[in-house]
């Protein structure tokens, strides 16, 4: 579902996933036309760090 909310709108993927300086940024960019297919393509990207960081601490939480 985030993924979508990426590709249609950048910047509330920011909001969900906790970085709202980020998202007003994303949103600035997603103003014009040009800006949204990077806003979008960073959208993604941040929600993939966001996913693995997830992982990682699931990972390290079940080690201790």
């Amino acid at each position: 579902m985030r993924l979508l909310i990426a590709l249609i709108l950048p910047w509330l993927t920011f909001f969900t996933i906790g970085r709202p300086i980020a998202g007003i940024i994303c949103l600035i960019l997603q103003i014009t036309l040009i800006g949204w297919l990077p806003a979008a393509i960073w959208a993604v990207y941040a929600l993939g760090q966001y996913n693995t960081d997830k992982k990682i601490e699931k990972a390290l939480g079940q080690r201790g």
